[in-house]
């Protein structure tokens, strides 16, 4: 996939696994993901989470014809993380014909949750010409 000028490229985000069963992408903490008390801002892990769960989606799907749009996201952000880096481990629960929700772990480096989500994806057919 081409993260070139999209926000993957500016916080850095990188793929470590790619599978149909599980998704792994990491992304450094630091000032480009800090809120402005110097920590991990929330929706940072939530961008690094729906990129998880979209990617995945994008495994299951005829990308002549489809496409994957994210519908809700829901986020329990459960420790503060001031540097380093994270990752995003995501895991299909439902695997449907126009939905897809995943299940996504935020980590640090000692395997800590950092953050809980559960995202649903939305499979919807192209348009022609786009």
């Amino acid at each position: 996939m081409n993260f070139k000028n999209t926000i993957h490229e500016s916080l850095e985000i990188k793929t470590v696994e790619l599978t149909k069963e599980k998704v792994i992408l990491s992304m450094p903490v630091g000032p480009k993901t800090h809120q402005p008390m110097g920590y991990l801002h929330g929706g940072a892990s939530v961008v690094l989470a729906e990129s998880a769960a979209s990617m995945g989606t994008l495994l299951y799907l005829d990308l002549e014809k489809e496409t994957a749009v994210g519908i809700e996201i829901n986020a329990n952000h459960l420790k503060s993380k001031k540097d380093g880096l994270v990752r995003a481990v995501a895991t299909p629960i439902h695997k449907g014909r126009t939905i897809m929700v995943w299940n996504i772990e935020i980590l640090d480096e000692q395997d800590e949750k950092i953050c809980i989500c559960r995202c649903t994806i939305g499979i919807v057919t192209k348009k022609r010409g786009t």
